[in-house]
């Protein structure tokens, strides 16, 4: 109900969850299966929107922390996480298979897929990577940026807008073979990012940040009604309002 009233559920572990995504709907299928991620290697599954979860995969390195998910469809999914932890399912999570994508362990924080289907992963020491083949590959691509990255936010099919520490944007009109600096408010950490209805981008973050920009990305300004406290998480309603998820839990905001 657009976030008015919300229910708890129990959940089968007592790690910290990190990553929540459902797959697309199929109109055959009377269920909808999800995946949620977190600390101590834990993937949990649901199959039927969310009412109950079950533990479906814990990594033998149980110090392992996975950041974020991302289900292709209803028998694929992406788990990535820290120190370049990265498993896939092709099966609907009856094996995730362990790949290493690099000589490098940064963490992976965010995959973002695009409306032509390419996907994007985001994460420390400048990492933006783009697949083109539901994640079977990855290639790199670089900005002058060597801090990390929170998110790959695509606008469309080629133009991006990446964020991350310290107020940290670039764009790319060229599905990320080049990339331009943004000048931003503040240098306050910037998690989560969407595109509204009516095509504002908006970043939210740490220390009450919540940005938009009416021009795709070419210039960014503060809202006038920020929320209270930090943000992890955006997501648009269906009325143009914001569902903002942090420190706070669920905040409904007014639309930018």
């Amino acid at each position: 109900d657009e976030a008015a009233t919300w229910q708890r559920v129990a959940s089968p572990t007592f790690a910290t969850l990190t990553g929540v995504s459902f797959s697309p709907r199929a109109p055959a299928q009377g269920t909808l299966r999800g995946w949620a991620v977190g600390h101590d290697a834990v993937i949990l599954v649901t199959h039927d929107a969310g009412r109950t979860w079950a533990l479906q995969h814990q990594g033998e390195a149980q110090q392992d922390s996975f950041l974020d998910v991302l289900a292709l469809t209803a028998e694929s999914a992406i788990a990535v996480g820290a120190y370049g932890l990265y498993r896939s399912t092709a099966d609907g999570g009856k094996t995730w298979e362990r790949r290493r994508l690099g000589p490098e362990d940064s963490h992976f924080n965010r995959l973002t897929q695009g409306p032509s289907g390419t996907l994007y992963l985001a994460g420390e020491a400048g990492t933006i990577l783009r697949s083109t083949d539901q994640g079977a590959t990855w290639s790199p691509r670089r900005t002058s940026y060597q801090g990390s990255f929170y998110g790959i936010l695509p606008l469309t099919e080629r133009t991006l807008v990446a964020h991350g520490l310290r107020g940290r944007i670039f764009r790319s009109e060229d599905d990320g073979t080049t990339w331009r600096e943004v000048a931003s408010p503040a240098p306050a950490l910037l998690a989560t990012g969407l595109r509204t209805q009516r095509g504002d981008v908006v970043l939210a973050g740490q220390g009450r940040t919540l940005w938009v920009s009416r021009d795709q990305g070419v210039t960014f300004s503060p809202t006038l009604r920020p929320p209270g406290t930090a943000t992890a998480e955006l997501l648009a309603l269906s009325d143009g309002r914001l569902l903002a998820l942090g420190e706070a839990g669920a905040t409904v905001l007014p639309a930018p």
